[in-house]
């Protein structure tokens, strides 16, 4: 076992360990913070850092606060809760602002504010683990613990949207009675306004008690529970036709649905501001065409469509499409249409494409919308905006549109889409470079 040292915190990662730097080598260091001095225990070596584990703060940042969950430390779902919320959203931004100029190099011509909203009981959609333990004869649900592959013993879960984050534990106890207690892996959650399903991944059929059973829980509790036994398809109710999920966008006057596996933003306060900050930031005026890439279930179609003279989504995932051609007519709105393209690969066979759109909206995944640029570019329109998941890629493309395609980048700034994580979300307007 390595000796205990002790060493000065000089920084942050992007995973939110700190920084400490041993004989001229990168040490990162969960849970301490910039400003602090600690002793630590080297855990592992790598060729250009170590790892370590925290033993002691012996000089407390101002920034460290208690964090609010039993718990943190053990549990990885959260890994800030011990920095104050104003100093996770400065190291937020910084981070984006450093993406940004060493890859881009780009700087934005204004910061926006930061975009936020509640700290704890936000998460309306999660993956939560389950494991039975034999032994016990219970089982465990929630997230992966910090240090290990295994699951955190967590009874109840402060960032999950009410009902869920209490039910931790009477959960795990309910399903550690099913006859498939241990062919349970897994459970989604998602919770809309008004209506909550737990979406269970089931490896074997349940009886008809362990039915009996999940039924009474669901009502005690307030929650529906889906079976999923194979793929995302298979996915259906344990009785009856299933709950209506849904969320509402008051500021548009627009109600999306979605299904119990569907990507929502997790965070439904802040996809509310998110959401109406970047029509305001897009300023479409009422004659422009709106092109919406990655427009999932019409989360950003159909507010732009109460604002715009037309909007077109565009999604490579067929459901979803179907899902937004819905939320439109729900909604009775005419002026928004949608389409089925792959947009990781060339565009130029896809008949919108030769369409002339004044504004365009980008949401695109983790690896970014690399492929999709030039088409963008080419169309020439006079301002986009794009929201960002990972800042990297988002500092690639930047570069690309600003170096390589002609625009500028007129602001940037993040959003708090995942509080207490080192998560960065963020969002950036560029225009033609006149």
């Amino acid at each position: 076992m390595q000796a205990p040292e002790e060493a000065e915190v000089v920084d942050l990662d992007h995973d939110g360990r700190g920084v400490a730097r041993l004989g001229g080598k990168a040490v990162f260091i969960p849970g301490a913070l910039p400003g602090e001095r600690v002793r630590l225990r080297r855990t592992r070596r790598r060729a250009r850092h170590d790892e370590a584990l925290l033993l002691e703060v012996l000089r407390a940042a101002p920034e460290r606060v208690e964090p609010a969950c039993g718990h943190y430390g053990r549990c990885g779902g959260c890994a800030l809760q011990h920095l104050a919320p104003a100093a996770q959203l400065a190291a937020k931004e910084r981070e984006l602002l450093t993406q940004l100029e060493r890859i881009g190099r780009v700087v934005p011509a204004q910061v926006l504010a930061p975009l936020t909203g509640a700290g704890y009981g936000y998460r309306r959609r999660a993956r939560l683990g389950v494991r039975f333990l034999a032994k016990s004869g219970r089982a465990i649900v929630g997230f992966r613990e910090r240090h290990s592959p295994l699951l955190a013993d967590v009874r109840d879960c402060r960032v999950l949207a009410p009902p869920v984050g209490p039910l931790c534990e009477p959960l795990g106890e309910m399903l550690g009675l099913l006859s498939i207690a241990d062919r349970v892996p897994q459970v989604e959650v998602a919770v809309g306004e008004g209506a909550t399903v737990l979406v269970l991944r089931v490896l074997a059929e349940p009886s008809a008690a362990d039915r009996a059973r999940l039924r009474d829980f669901g009502a005690r509790h307030g929650v529906e529970f889906w079976l999923q036994p194979g793929g995302v398809e298979s996915a259906a109710p344990l009785e009856g036709p299933g709950a209506t999920l849904e969320y509402r966008l008051p500021e548009f006057d627009v109600t999306l649905g979605f299904g119990p596996l569907d990507f929502v933003q997790v965070h439904a306060e802040l996809n509310r501001r998110m959401v109406a900050t970047a029509v305001e930031l897009l300023a479409p005026a009422p004659g422009d065409a709106v092109l919406d890439l990655y427009c999932g279930l019409g989360n950003f179609t159909l507010p732009l469509a109460r604002r715009a003279r037309s909007v077109l989504g565009v999604e490579g995932e067929a459901g979803l499409i179907a899902r937004a051609r819905a939320n439109a007519d729900r909604n009775g709105i005419t002026n928004a249409r949608f389409a089925v393209a792959d947009l990781s690969r060339p565009l130029d066979a896809e008949p919108w494409a030769r369409e002339r759109f004044e504004r365009v909206l980008l949401d695109p995944p983790r690896a970014g919308a690399l492929e999709v640029l030039p088409r963008v570019a080419a169309g020439a329109p006079r301002r986009v905006v794009y929201i960002s998941c990972h800042p990297a890629s988002l500092a690639r493309d930047a570069g690309l549109l600003v170096h390589e395609h002609g625009f500028r980048l007129v602001a940037a700034g993040v959003m708090d889409m995942f509080p207490h994580t080192a998560h960065v979300e963020s969002l950036a307007v560029f225009e033609p470079d006149a």
